[in-house]
């Protein structure tokens, strides 16, 4: 039977194949139709969803196998992951934590300095520098300094992320979607783009963007999390860890005595995480399943009172008074030099949404325990393992270095905030920062392609000492660089099958009696809906040819429209998953969804206005 089921499959196949060679348009409006349904749904994390849309493409011949594997090989690919290592070893370097002391020295204590002091230093560097790791380094920088000012994180938190945005928007090398869409542009034969070509637009739309968001964060966003103001919370503050994180000691009578963690079920039988095992002077931390205990042994858990009495009269041990974590500098006990701490995100597309962490066997996955969870305004201590993950969800995790540094290439987690987990080469600073200018240099001054200059940059990061020869790996976001190579194919497949010929003419034919500046406007709006719904990506995959065809076959300027879908597909305001940094600042500030849309509206349509006039001025119809 099974055999014969593989054999109808193929049989099916064969005959829809044999069906798009003579209806290519309407197989694939479907296969679009298809992906728009499985980025919506989130049914896979979107760079499966992608991989699998180029397989059916192939499959169906509606492009060649080699067209199908194109993305993989395509100069916006490869630029974008040399971006992302490009940005890591800059990162690596402490340049941008050095940065942050800036904000620190001129924010001053009113809210509209602030917002547009932190505008002014992260915007110019994320035109050069991939935005998640800007905000990912000022993230806890900006909370921490929240906390010394006494104001909500979640007052500047959001102006953050929408700031990234709109400085990635001032060169082609701030956004992994205006690299897209300039191999795009190249693919369709109109050329690259160069590095500042729309920098005018960008650097008047970031100045607008930055008013606004001075001025309206105080009214509209909300005041949450607001900090004692004193200036010394430490993270075992923040996460009320004393509350529950306690020492028992293993009397000699104990029936754990002889046992290892594993065989006595300890963590199984009761909802707690055994952190550590301390022995006289001697710190034994993960992995310790297998350490056998003895009478005397301290361990570190992490547990609710009750769990804990419940052990206490089962198992016979002693617990000790809460004196380890009793005051505000004692947290960094629970660090020892082999073991690291970190706030972890959990991402929009994460396969770990709906999971309890027992039913992941996190601690086995990834080797690592998770302390405490942040969900919004809510913090979750008890019963941890039984809690189900939801998006925008941020884990306290702890682990040897080695295995919470390893949660940086996960798809499902994004890295937000960590303790010591590496050294900073600040000796390499400077090295670092001349990469970077020359990379831009070279590229500005049409010396070499965005491309070679890149690649150069990377090849310069490693040999320096910058970055060791095994971070290139961990810099590079996978999920983003498949998702890349799998949606190419798709804009492919529409100029194949005549799709966009159909779509342009039908829009041209819809919209005869408008002006091609309400036109430019339509295409702004179209794409600016469709990135709140899918991805910046995969927006400027489907809109731009659409775009550019539309405008050649009304006789206006291609380059125009080019840009407002760029722009567009990057200006997303309105949701916490239209834009990756925005899902990044989604659980710190404690926001919940429509705290996006009621700031970002505003923005967008300002921005709507706004970014189809200046193209028009500068570029023309």
């Amino acid at each position: 039977m099974p055999g014969f089921s593989v054999f109808g499959t193929s049989l099916v196949l064969a005959f829809i194949t044999q069906i798009g060679q003579y209806m290519p348009i309407p197989l694939t409006l479907g296969v679009v139709l298809l992906a728009l349904v499985g980025f919506v749904s989130e049914w896979k994390p979107v760079d499966i969803t992608a991989l699998s849309i180029m397989v059916l493409l192939i499959v169906l011949g509606l492009v060649s196998p080699q067209e199908g594997i194109s993305g993989f090989s395509s100069s916006a690919t490869i630029t974008v992951m040399a971006m992302f290592i490009l940005s890591s070893g800059i990162a690596r370097t402490g340049v941008i934590v050095s940065v942050t002391d800036w904000l620190m020295k001129w924010g001053g204590k009113s809210l509209f300095r602030q917002v547009l002091t932190m505008g002014l230093i992260v915007g110019p560097i994320t035109a050069l520098i991939n935005n998640t790791a800007v905000v990912a380094v000022f993230l806890p920088s900006i909370e921490n300094w929240c906390q010394k000012q006494g104001i909500s994180a979640s007052k500047l938190l959001i102006p953050l992320s929408y700031s990234t945005i709109l400085g990635g928007m001032i060169t082609v090398i701030g956004t992994s979607t205006n690299i897209l869409a300039s191999g795009l542009s190249e693919q369709l034969g109109y050329g690259a783009f160069s590095l500042f070509q729309f920098a005018p637009v960008g650097l008047i739309t970031f100045g607008v963007g930055m008013l606004y968001l001075a001025i309206a964060a105080p009214w509209l966003l909300p005041n949450r999390k607001v900090r004692n103001g004193n200036g010394d919370e430490t993270v075992g503050d923040r996460y009320q860890l004393q509350d529950y994180v306690s020492e028992i000691v293993v009397p000699p009578d104990s029936s754990l005595v002889g046992q290892t963690l594993r065989s006595s079920s300890l963590q199984r039988q009761f909802d707690i995480d055994v952190l550590e095992i301390i022995r006289r002077d001697e710190h034994f931390p993960q992995p310790i399943a297998d350490k056998r205990l003895m009478p005397g042994d301290i361990l570190l858990v992490r547990g609710g009172r009750e769990e804990l009495l419940e052990i206490k009269k089962d198992k016979g041990i002693y617990i000790l008074p809460d004196v380890q974590f009793s005051d505000e500098d004692s947290f960094e006990d629970l660090e020892p030099e082999e073991d690291g701490i970190a706030e972890v995100l959990i991402m929009a597309n994460s396969g770990l949404i709906g999971s309890t962490l027992k039913e992941l066997r996190f601690r086995q996955r990834y080797n690592a325990t998770v302390l405490a969870i942040r969900r919004g305004q809510e913090l979750v201590r008890d019963r941890l393992g039984r809690v189900p993950l939801r998006f925008g969800d941020v884990l306290l995790v702890q682990g040897p270095r080695q295995s919470v540094v390893g949660l940086q290439t996960s798809r499902d987690v994004l890295v937000i905030a960590q303790r010591d987990l590496e050294t900073l080469r600040t000796e390499k600073a400077g090295v670092a920062i001349a990469i970077g200018l020359s990379v831009v240099l070279l590229a500005a001054f049409n010396i070499f392609p965005i491309l070679v200059s890149a690649l150069m940059g990377v090849v310069a990061m490693v040999v320096t000492g910058c970055l060791k020869p095994g971070e290139l790996y961990q810099a590079v976001r996978w999920d983003i660089i498949f998702l890349l190579a799998g949606l190419l194919p798709l804009g492919i497949a529409m100029d194949n099958s005549g799709a966009t010929d159909w779509l342009s003419n039908l829009l041209v034919s819809a919209g005869g009696a408008l002006s091609g500046y309400w036109v430019l406007i339509f295409f702004y709006i179209a794409t600016a809906i469709l990135t709140e719904i899918l991805s910046n990506n995969a927006s400027v995959v489907l809109m731009l040819p659409i775009a550019a065809k539309t405008a050649e076959l009304l006789d206006l300027n291609v380059l125009s429209f080019m840009f407002v879908v760029t722009f567009a597909a990057s200006n997303s305001f309105m949701t916490p998953i239209g834009y990756q940094t925005n899902t990044m600042v989604y659980g710190p500030g404690g926001y919940r969804f429509l705290d996006f849309t009621r700031f970002g509206a505003p923005l967008t349509a300002i921005m709507t206005v706004l970014t189809p006039l200046l193209i028009y001025r500068f570029y023309g119809l």
